[in-house]
């Protein structure tokens, strides 16, 4: 029988020369931080055999950090990005809270894990926020009712008015009469829609194209609702919009809202990369 610790070893060279050996070093030390003591010996194994095949770090772990949150990951379901969080906290601290008898009323649409409704749940003062996060997928929707009840944010209204509440809804965006069901219009809609063309989807590198949700990420699939239809009558006087965005493509998507939309006070925030990622609007 091979001796574990010995393909272990050997495993753990070939993940260097895939990815570097910082790189490596330190996911392999996260591997090791995420096992249990009751996990059978070649759980390690299993687990650089996974990463080996490209698959993201943060399935194989099963959790991904996203600013002081620690939240379940389960493929194919979207995985949070640095930048996304990046915004959502700068995004916590623009936002107004009012109070818990009228707390600020927040739509996610396209809501995968609920990293931003949760974050921001988690960072607004109690009782101040209502969200919603919409998804097409059921899988997502189960995701994020999971993640609510890890980080203890109840997923019912009328639980407790001291505390802020998360509704994830299966839904399709292009369905008007669901979106004035969940109470229309909203203070805050936030989105981190798909957005990445199909020649760009081409050239991504497996451990994102075959493992991760294309519904996600392709920013050109039919149907996809435009910012019209995503702003009629779904935005209350003074709400804020905050939309991610891929490279290149504030400008023009920044336009559409001033065209489209009649959303003419924006701005463009650029994450810490350098890259421009937000385009924020006022109603």
């Amino acid at each position: 029988m091979r001796n574990p610790s010995a393909h272990v070893s050997q495993l753990s060279k070939r993940l260097a020369s895939l990815l570097g050996r910082e790189s490596a070093s330190l996911e392999l030390k996260w591997m090791r931080q995420s096992l249990k003591p009751s996990d059978p010996s070649f759980k390690l194994q299993h687990m650089l055999e996974r990463r080996l095949q490209e698959e993201p770090l943060q399935y194989i772990l099963g959790t991904t950090p996203f600013g002081p949150l620690s939240l379940l990951s389960r493929p194919p379901t979207l995985i949070p990005r640095p930048e996304t969080e990046d915004w959502t906290l700068r995004l916590a601290n623009t936002i107004s809270p009012k109070s818990s008898s009228h707390p600020l009323s927040v739509l996610d649409l396209c809501t995968g894990s609920g990293c931003i409704p949760l974050l921001l749940c988690h960072l607004l003062p109690p009782g101040s926020t209502l969200a919603f996060g919409v998804d097409i997928s059921e899988r997502a929707i189960e995701l994020a009712t999971d993640n609510a009840a890890r980080c203890n944010i109840p997923t019912c209204t009328g639980a407790d008015a001291l505390r802020n509440v998360f509704v994830p809804v299966l839904g399709d965006l292009r369905d008007t009469d669901m979106l004035k069901e969940l109470g229309a219009p909203f203070d805050v809609v936030t989105a981190n829609s798909p957005y990445v063309p199909t020649q760009e989807y081409d050239q991504l590198s497996p451990s994102v194209k075959d493992y991760e949700d294309p519904r996600a990420l392709l920013g050109d699939l039919p149907g996809y609702p435009n910012p019209e239809f995503w702003f009629k009558g779904v935005l209350r006087e003074g709400a804020i919009v905050a939309l991610e965005v891929g490279d290149r493509q504030a400008g023009d998507v920044e336009k559409i809202l001033h065209s489209s939309a009649g959303l003419r006070n924006t701005e463009i925030w650029t994450d810490p990369w350098g890259k421009q990622r937000v385009v924020l609007a006022h109603a």
